[in-house]
């Protein structure tokens, strides 16, 4: 296939512009980077502006990790965020997947109750109470089964199982399988795609809890990673700045914010094939 000279130029403005969206999106985290290395001697010198610098210091990453609640809160939040995007994704596949069958009786009103609690959720005091009263304040398992399903994930996940050609289920059936069997073994194969895109949704929301840790977490040493972060920028920008040697609260906060985000962005590109996928699930059907 011959491509004309009017296909040419639209494909290099289509390049042209997808590249500077791309530099517009990364200037912003290559100065955040940038930031949390960078002396303040330098980075007053360039009028606070630096992207590339000449000298590069790690005090303000050894600061955030010498803090003694550090290394707990790291264990915290691996553990949330492990065993929270399993439950989560064990979960919203039992839900997803019935539902997903046009077969099952009284499916059209189970998914409208659903589909109604995102439009009106219970609040944060609601919320709050049935915390308490089943026990689960300053407690883990407060951070991971008040959300264990996320309404915008099942509708996500039943599209992807809606799309499945019924013909396996139906020759499943036939060869004696029952549902549980059929989930496991043909829906969950075919499935790794939105699995690993809800996946990745739920961990990320995980990794990042705060305000949940807020209301129900007391306890020091089960507060995770971003409220012991939160606490570190409070203290060193109430901290007055009267020593050379004293990291500014703004680099500080810079490395914080590199320190929790790279778990993130290291496992990502590992994952992004099935990242896509499962995005444009439910985009193209037929």
């Amino acid at each position: 296939m011959v491509r004309s000279r009017n296909d040419t130029i639209f494909e290099w403005i289509c390049t042209i512009f997808i590249g500077l969206i791309g530099l517009i999106c990364l200037v912003p985290i290559l100065y955040v980077v940038s930031y949390s290395l960078t002396p303040m001697s330098e980075m007053l010198k360039n009028g606070g502006f630096v992207l590339i610098p000449k000298q590069i210091t790690m005090a303000a990453y050894k600061e955030v990790v010498r803090d003694p609640n550090m290394i707990n809160a790291l264990k915290v939040n691996v553990f949330v965020t492990v065993v929270g995007t399993l439950c989560n994704l064990v979960v919203t596949m039992m839900l997803a997947y019935p539902l997903s069958r046009s077969d099952l009786p009284g499916r059209s009103g189970f998914i409208r109750i659903i589909v109604f609690t995102m439009i009106l959720s219970a609040g944060t005091i609601p919320t709050f109470l049935v915390v308490k009263a089943t026990g689960l304040v300053d407690s883990l398992w407060s951070l991971i089964i008040p959300s264990l399903v996320t309404v915008y994930n099942f509708i996500v996940m039943k599209a992807f199982f809606e799309g499945l050609p019924t013909d396996l289920f139906e020759s499943a059936r036939i060869d004696g399988a029952g549902e549980f069997r059929i989930l496991f073994q043909i829906v969950f194969p075919l499935s790794l795609p939105i699995i690993t895109t809800v996946g990745l949704y739920y961990a990320v929301a995980h990794w990042n809890t705060y305000t949940a840790a807020i209301y129900y977490i007391q306890s020091t040493e089960k507060m995770p990673l971003q409220v012991i972060l939160r606490r570190m920028i409070n203290q060193a920008s109430s901290n007055e700045v009267s020593a050379d040697d004293v990291i500014p609260p703004e680099t500080l906060r810079m490395a914080a914010v590199c320190f929790a985000t790279a778990p993130v962005v290291i496992i990502y590109p590992f994952i992004q094939k099935y990242f896509v996928k499962g995005t444009l699930a439910g985009a193209v059907k037929g």
